[in-house]
């Protein structure tokens, strides 16, 4: 079968189509044949040789797909040949056939193509994960999400609106600002032209915000102090910023009573993401049926043209999920 590996990591020049054996599922595995498979910035970070303990050479990469299952590993499976999925894997999306844990697995709805199952997996679990695992959001909290319109951003909001939430966005353009209102944000401001700390008080009396989906870090750190309100929580799901914060204050912190909590999907246990798969599934997945929840995706590209995908996303220009289509 097809797949793409990182010969070595680098630049996209190192994304590289090959041929390699197709895997065999274990017991507790399904082999799908792959329709779809979503680019995500942790492929980056792996294709540049920055990921913890990863391989030095033929990188394997893919965290989420879409498809039909050609095998299952045990007869007493839940799921047949034949069935449409979704779901996610710890590397191997990138290829024409790959491996999922039955565990792992979101039925695709049939009112979904491939190409929208494979944008689900890994921001609606990650947009569940911070902001009901991790971020305790209830009805009529205010909610700031930065990056709006990103894929964990997109599905944030649609999620918190859900949850009857208020929710702030943060974007770089008036096109991101404005899609971001489509899907029920309350109030849009463009880290570009205004102070979000600034506009966040002014909207909330003073009083700040209950909850923080940060994928910025270290550049945000002062604007998040003042825009959080007391007892409010951070959950920190990225580094775009930067990781070092200059006169780190811990004064902020404890004037505020501040919990903040930094996570990563991936490294995760099984049954961490098994557990999560079961509640976004149970609490969501008829809400992608009746059309309330939706994935959204900005392009596709082959998946020969992976190297203008991962380009895509590094240009930060993509307006929800970027797809790749794997015939």
């Amino acid at each position: 079968m097809k797949a793409i590996l990182v010969k070595e990591p680098g630049g996209t020049e190192q994304l590289q189509l090959v041929d390699v054996k197709k895997p065999i599922p274990t017991e507790e595995e399904v082999l799908i044949k792959v329709k779809a498979s979503a680019v995500n910035r942790a492929d980056i970070v792996k294709r540049l040789g920055k990921y913890p303990n990863q391989p030095k050479e033929n990188i394997s990469l893919g965290l989420e797909a879409s498809g039909i299952i050609e095998a299952v590993g045990s007869s007493n499976s839940k799921y047949k040949v034949g069935d449409e999925v979704c779901g996610l894997m710890a590397e191997g999306g990138y290829a024409e056939y790959a491996i999922i844990r039955e565990d792992l697995i979101i039925p695709k709805p049939d009112n979904l193509s491939f190409i929208e199952a494979a944008a689900i997996p890994e921001v609606f679990m990650t947009a569940y994960q911070t902001l009901f695992w991790l971020g305790k959001l209830k009805k009529g909290e205010h909610v700031l999400i930065h990056a709006g319109g990103s894929g964990v951003g997109t599905a944030a909001i649609q999620l918190a609106k859900q949850a009857g939430a208020i929710v702030t966005v943060t974007a770089g353009s008036k096109e991101k600002l404005d899609f971001c209102k489509t899907l029920g944000a309350d109030n849009l401001i463009n880290y570009k032209e205004e102070t979000f700390s600034d506009v966040i008080l002014e909207k909330t009396e003073n009083q700040g915000v209950d909850l923080i989906l940060d994928f910025i870090g270290a550049s945000y750190w002062e604007m998040n102090m003042k825009s959080i309100a007391v007892d409010g929580r951070i959950v920190l799901i990225g580094l775009l910023g930067g990781a070092r914060v200059e006169n780190f204050n811990l004064n902020h912190i404890l004037a505020k009573r501040v919990q903040i909590t930094g996570t990563l999907l991936n490294p995760r246990s099984n049954q961490y993401k098994a557990d999560l798969v079961k509640d976004l599934v149970a609490s969501s997945l008829n809400l992608f049926i009746s059309g309330e929840l939706r994935p959204i995706v900005d392009s596709t590209y082959q998946l020969n043209e992976v190297g203008k995908a991962h380009d895509y996303m590094q240009a930060s220009k993509n307006i929800g999920k970027i797809v790749l289509k794997v015939n």
